[in-house]
């Protein structure tokens, strides 16, 4: 096969599995093969400028920011629906008499049969696909003339670059592009955790990201696409209805809602109303209401438009999702991490179906960044189920000290010095957005996380202690510190609900077994953030006892390798809070103990000072055993493969990473020959 056909088979690949993974929600090969696809045909396009075309995939993103937008004006008008703000079943049975009247059928005539769509909460779109390949896109704009947002567009993997199968000559596809819940919530929180501006909302979200000049922005927001009409086409037999219409539409490949309906009547499209409205909060994406469409396509035309609406076509809303009230005070919640969250307590307000009285502010630079104060007067938005939140502040009804003065009644938010919940410092490191609490073992907000990471496999390894049993006994008082567990008596754990006494004997002899450790797997259990179980290696090798540790500052603890300012930050905090001091003492007055000057790597091993990574299915070796392995001769194991791996270990199935080990010429052993390594 030659570069032009190789570079045309992957081509078809890749967007099968595009479509796949973005539009049915089903993929069918790992990233990693993905990945290697995907790199295969930037390859050929590097080496054959020629074979790159216009709907290859690698050109999704790459165009140069734009000065701005150039207007382009739409071929078949993209025209607004008229609303019908009466929210209950009479808006619907309004617009069906309407539709009646204007088609001359009288009480005896059969139902009208309608299209029940959902009304998305995005930005409108045209996409004009040429001989099934697209060429341009443009916003909806006044109706007439809209902005080319073709770059843009092509970022958003959920629409086809190429139309499948036999596609006509001209195809205009009119749509919503919006911003799914799940993912404007990851989206914010990675935005949050680097201490970047987050969307407002979805709609807002999605609307800005189109509208930005650099493609390369846009294509960092988490778009999504759906068809819902018809502009311009030439060269096609249109079906009759517009049911048809979207079915011809997903079998050309783009993605169409699968929440629509062909009804008959009135008591259709309230049945669908209905059922849209006890199933909006499950929706994975924000709606404000349902449309309605007469399905055949020729009476559409008879009924013509109005005032550039069309008679045939209406948007039935539901309840606004945001609202107005007012901040009583802000408060500080503490998370089973330790994260400290502000949160708005609200004057009770009625917004997305429910009675709001809280709402999340998500951390100190948010609540500075909105301004948000007491007594404010502040926007609320609850879509689905979502945590509600102060979208922003309106500034013009704010509460001043004086009726001749501007200045403000209330102060702007700080954050407390102590956690509100164990009297703990906190904690707020200057690259981090979020703060928390550093009493991560005393702390009851953080207690249930805190002891199942002390009991977890890789840490103490306290068989049996799972979630059901750390509520218990947490939620009977019975366990405050991970130290407790060492007092725990049979009929205390007998006690516990579905606790027979065999398994309580065996969880005390689990907890009693786990007083002999090491010093590496003491101290990550002890749960210090961004210490994991290689660091906590690093730590014990290092200074071979706890008590070094402790009395270790910042600039001592960055002599380890491998740690940092940020990791030695985190250590030397936890080890500055008296609370994490009481209980690292109560756990070795308990028997907790480790053998004491733990030695540090064999002098003179092979895998001192080596990096290896494991990829694949070792015949005999679990990947924890020849980690273990690695680690015990002063090794290292990385996730990745780098200039810098010294060895892969590869086994079955082994991908993407010994791909990437045989193109840097890293050397590559499977068990055999790691193990031969090991024993020399």
């Amino acid at each position: 096969m030659d570069a032009a056909e190789r570079a045309a088979a992957l081509r078809r690949e890749i967007e099968q599995h595009n479509h796949a993974y973005y539009v049915l929600d089903a993929p069918v090969v790992p990233d990693a093969e993905y990945d290697r696809l995907f790199r295969e045909l930037q390859a050929i396009e590097a080496e054959h400028a020629q074979l790159r075309t216009e709907d290859s995939p690698t050109q999704r993103v790459g165009g140069k920011p734009l000065p701005g937008f150039p207007p382009l004006r739409h071929v078949v008008p993209m025209l607004s629906i008229r609303t019908e703000t009466d929210t209950e079943a009479s808006g619907a049975l309004a617009f069906d008499t309407r539709i009646r009247g204007l088609s001359g059928l009288g009480e005896s005539d059969p139902p009208v049969e309608y299209v029940a769509e959902l009304k998305f909460d995005g930005l409108a779109i045209n996409l004009r696909y040429e001989d099934g390949i697209l060429v341009r896109a443009a916003t909806r704009g006044d109706g007439e003339t809209g902005e080319d947002v073709t770059q843009n567009i092509r970022t958003v993997r959920r629409i086809p670059l190429r139309l499948k199968g036999d596609a006509p000559p001209v195809l205009e596809v009119r749509g919503e592009v919006f911003i799914s819940r799940p993912d404007f919530e990851r989206y914010n929180a990675r935005q949050r955790a680097l201490g970047r501006p987050t969307l407002v909302n979805p709609r807002n979200g999605a609307a800005g990201s189109i509208r930005q000049l650099d493609p390369a922005i846009a294509a960092e927001r988490p778009l999504s696409f759906y068809a819902y009409g018809l502009g311009e086409s030439r060269g096609w037999d249109v079906p009759t209805t517009h049911g048809g219409l979207l079915d011809a539409l997903a079998a050309f490949g783009l993605p169409v809602c699968e929440y629509r309906a062909v009804v008959q009547g009135a008591a259709g499209l309230i049945d669908f109303h209905a059922r849209i409205r006890e199933a909006r909060d499950a929706l994975p994406f924000d709606i404000d209401g349902v449309v309605y469409k007469v399905n055949s396509l020729a009476l559409q035309q008879r009924l013509g438009f109005v005032s550039r609406e069309p008679r045939w076509a209406v948007a039935h809303k539901y309840p606004a999702e945001e609202a107005l009230t007012t901040v009583e005070a802000i408060e500080v919640q503490v998370g089973r991490t330790g994260a400290i969250t502000p949160v708005a307590r609200l004057a009770p307000v009625f917004v997305g179906g429910v009675t709001v009285t809280n709402a999340t502010l998500h951390n100190e630079a948010e609540a500075r960044r909105k301004d948000v104060r007491v007594g404010d007067t502040v926007i609320v938005r609850r879509a689905g189920d979502v945590i509600p939140e102060v979208v922003s502040v309106v500034l013009a009804r704010r509460p001043a000290r004086d009726l001749i003065g501007d200045e403000p009644l209330h102060s702007a938010f700080e954050l407390p010095k102590t956690c509100p919940v164990c009297g703990s410092a906190v904690e707020r490191p200057e690259d981090e957005a979020i703060a928390r609490c550093s009493g991560g073992l005393f702390c009851p907000a953080q207690r249930k996380q805190a002891l199942l990471h002390f009991a977890g496999r890789r840490a103490m390894d306290i068989e049996g202690l799972g979630d059901r049993i750390v509520e218990q006994l947490v939620d009977h008082a019975l366990v405050r510190t991970p130290a407790d567990l060492y007092t725990l008596g049979l009929p205390a754990v007998v006690n516990l609900e579905r606790m027979a006494e065999r398994s309580a004997a065996n969880i005390l002899a689990a907890i009693a077994q786990s007083k002999a450790t090491t010093l590496a797997r003491f101290i990550f259990a002890l749960g210090i953030r961004n210490v994991g179980e290689a660091t906590a290696k690093d730590l014990a090798r290092h200074f071979g006892n706890l008590d070094a540790l402790m009395g270790a500052d910042a600039d001592c603890l960055q002599q380890v390798p491998d740690v940092g300012p940020i990791v030695a930050a985190s250590v030397a905090r936890f080890f500055a809070e008296p609370h994490n001091i009481e209980v690292i003492g109560q756990l070795r007055a308990a028997g907790v103990s480790w053998p004491q000057g733990e030695p540090a790597a064999v002098v003179g091993s092979p895998i001192a000072g080596k990096t290896f990574v494991l990829t694949g299915t070792l015949p005999e070796l679990t990947r924890d055993e020849a980690k273990d392995m690695i680690e015990a001769l002063g090794g290292k194991v990385a996730g990745s493969v780098s200039k810098k791996t010294d060895y892969v270990v590869a086994g079955a199935e082994a991908g993407s990473k010994l791909d990437k080990a045989q193109a840097l010429g890293l050397s590559i052993l499977d068990e055999k020959q790691f193990r031969e390594l090991i024993s020399s």
